[in-house]
């Protein structure tokens, strides 16, 4: 009896231990959260379109698992993301990717307005640990060239001062081409989306590598 009894005490253990050892050997998925505008959130494309969607999925293609986290609001202006910051970032983010400043472009907004809230953006992500990929944007022609030069120089100052990767201009090889623009003009269509994170993949890469450094 008193052996019966010692095997079922055995068996139960294994059953208990089995399934705890299977899910501590199951590796993190990294969580990157991209938090932008409109660009990021995806106007007027399906959500398996947007930039979220089609950058976890060509990082699968690559070998790559990884969560993106759509958090792109339209119309956000770095002010406003600052404003939302707190509540937008997930406690499990691993990294993210800062796409703002579009809109500051079109509405004029002083170059030092939007770097100034940029700046509290990225220091509140880096007191949380998170490793960020910094996303350029460039201002419209018709701003003109003072403006256009003095917003361009935020996002190489800002990424030299913070030591953050950066993708220069989000919209590289999309601006200003008809075939992969949507009927504004300025939104990118679903090839549009697919060249954007052709062109920033590697940087993507690089922000993975240094989520697992942090491991």
């Amino acid at each position: 009896m008193k052996r019966a009894v010692s095997l079922i005490v055995m068996l139960a253990a294994c059953l208990v231990l089995v399934p705890l050892h299977r899910i501590e050997a199951e590796p993190l998925v990294p969580v990157i959260v991209a938090f932008g505008d409109s660009l990021t959130a995806g106007l007027g494309l399906p959500q398996d379109a947007a930039f979220p969607a089609q950058l976890e999925a060509a990082l699968k293609a690559r070998g790559t698992e990884a969560r993106i986290v759509n958090a792109g609001v339209s119309g956000d202006t770095a002010a406003a993301g600052l404003a939302r910051l707190d509540w937008a970032l997930p406690d499990d983010a691993s990294a993210v990717i800062i796409e703002l400043g579009g809109n500051d472009a079109l509405q004029g907004i002083p170059p030092e307005g939007t770097k100034a809230a940029l700046e509290k953006i990225i220091e509140k992500v880096k007191a949380r640990g998170l490793p960020i990929l910094l996303a350029g944007m460039e201002a419209p022609p018709n701003m003109g060239n003072d403006y256009a030069d003095r917003f361009r120089a935020i996002y190489p100052d800002l990424a030299a001062r913070y030591g953050l990767v950066l993708y220069p201009f989000f919209l590289e090889g999309v601006a200003l081409n008809d075939s992969l623009l949507q009927g504004d003009g300025i939104h990118p269509n679903t090839r549009g989306v697919a060249v954007i994170v052709e062109g920033i993949l590697p940087k993507v890469e690089e922000l993975l590598a240094q989520v697992k450094a942090k491991e």
